[in-house]
């Protein structure tokens, strides 16, 4: 899946997916609050059984001589990583070089947090030895993100830190930036803290059009409409729900939403309501036709 927001092309790589119950994604979230919206939801982000497809992806942004990798995925680390069936996998680095994108070829990895499914490509394993996977590539790390997790002990969200980020950092690879940095004309980090502590979503902006990956600002597009209610993995709920009302406010309505664990058709539109908004996804856009998203 492809694209096009203006001069920008944005291409989705999958990496593995899983069937989860969304009720355990969402901390107990009951099927009566699931039914509120079912009309909406379904077919494509809830079943009969209130089970949701949640997906492992990254996105290549390529605009001018960028070509940037936000967010690796599980990568080679031990846990989740290991426990999907092989049928539910994909092979990450020979995905991406099929689509045009080389490893050799990315010039930054942009992670939006650094929870372990978000960073596992950013090293891989050679000779017993975890090194960076992108070897011609700056990874840009947001600093608050970085400064609470080097000190953080025991965080099962964190387990593969010492493996993905520290060998970055001891190669020199790595920028420290801050959570609204720029990287050229079309790419903005937008802070959106709450799910941990220095979390970031990605806007994506050319020729007065605009997208916006959201990280996990949310794991699920129920979640534009129960702004408050609690994901297990948060580090701050309260806060989480702040950044969500913020993007809706400034996003609903002209912007391309991408949800970073989304299955297909993965984007679409955020359409106020009431309370919160409802996500309007997008016809699923075969490779090559792309989108124009007016700003």
């Amino acid at each position: 899946m492809q694209w096009m927001v203006g001069e920008a092309k944005i291409t989705r790589l999958v990496e593995a997916w899983m069937q989860i119950p969304l009720g355990d994604l969402l901390g107990g979230l009951p099927g009566s609050i699931i039914d509120t919206h079912r009309d909406w939801l379904a077919p494509h982000f809830i079943d009969e059984q209130n089970r949701y497809k949640l997906v492992f992806q990254a996105f290549v942004i390529e605009v001018g001589a960028l070509r940037v990798v936000v967010d690796t995925c599980l990568g080679e680390h031990d846990g989740l990583a290991r426990e999907i069936p092989d049928g539910l996998r994909g092979d990450f680095l020979e995905s991406l070089a099929a689509v045009g994108y080389p490893r050799q070829s990315i010039t930054h990895v942009l992670c939006t947090h650094m929870h372990f499914d978000h960073i596992g490509w950013n090293t891989m394993q050679v000779a017993g030895k975890w090194v960076p996977t992108f070897p011609n590539a700056r990874y840009l790390f947001a600093r608050p993100e970085f400064e609470h997790w080097s000190q953080a002990e025991g965080s099962p969200y964190t387990g593969t830190f010492n493996d993905a980020i520290l060998p970055v950092i001891e190669a020199g690879l790595a920028d420290m930036v801050e959570c609204d940095f720029r990287l050229g004309d079309s790419i903005e980090l937008i802070p959106t803290p709450g799910h941990s502590p220095g979390h970031v979503s990605v806007r994506i902006h050319s020729a007065n059009k605009q997208a916006l990956i959201t990280g996990d600002a949310t794991h699920h597009p129920i979640q534009w409409a129960e702004l408050d209610w609690p994901m297990s993995a948060d580090f701050d709920s309260e806060r989480a729900a702040q950044s969500r009302r913020l993007l809706i406010e400034r996003y609903a309505g002209n912007t391309l939403i991408i949800g970073t664990h989304y299955p297909e058709p993965v984007a679409g539109f955020l359409e106020v309501q009431d309370v919160g908004a409802r996500f309007v996804p997008e016809p699923v856009i075969d490779s090559g036709e792309g989108l124009d998203v007016e700003q």
